[in-house]
């Protein structure tokens, strides 16, 4: 069953302020591992958006250096996500090392005064701390990511969970 949200603030006359955040790691696998498929990020942004005003959309990718993603990253430029990016870390046990968590956390923190919504796009079970204190501060916090991937802590921790379908992928 499709789920559907007011993306209107209905207390004001004027469009939500939004700022949304994308794990593009963790959404990414989640696609290729449940659905053998990639997300359309564009049609991501638009289901995502619907009549509010998007402050600011940062896509968190991380780079192995045998892999080019520059094409990926000048597509996601083009529909006004900002890019961060930083290089795998590969240990000398061989394990390697790269999330965003930390950087996502301080960003949405930090805007979180001059949006009335934050959109995490991610299923991380270690983004329920960030989510609660977000809410505790004010924001609704909404989580868009694969259900089957999510933590359902995540999911319970949101202010409202929106489940990304088979819809938007390409």
């Amino acid at each position: 069953m499709e789920q559907r949200y007011d993306t209107t603030n209905i207390y004001c006359q004027f469009p939500q302020r939004i700022g949304i955040f994308v794990d593009v790691q963790n959404i990414f696998y989640s696609a290729k591992n449940i659905f053998h498929s990639k997300i359309n990020f564009k049609k991501l942004m638009d289901m995502i958006v619907g009549n509010r005003h998007m402050i600011r959309a940062i896509a968190y990718i991380v780079q192995r250096s045998d892999i080019d993603q520059s094409g990926f990253i000048d597509v996601l430029t083009r529909l006004g996500y900002e890019i961060k990016s930083k290089e795998l870390i590969t240990r000398q046990d061989g394990t390697a090392k790269g999330d965003w968590d930390m950087g996502i956390a301080i960003d949405s923190i930090a805007i979180s005064e001059k949006v009335d919504t934050i959109v995490l796009v991610s299923g991380d079970g270690d983004f329920v701390p960030l989510v609660e204190m977000l809410k505790a501060k004010g924001c609704r916090v909404e989580v868009v990511s694969f259900e089957r991937s999510s933590s359902q802590e995540l999911i319970k921790s949101a202010s409202w969970f929106i489940p990304i379908e088979e819809s938007l992928l390409l």
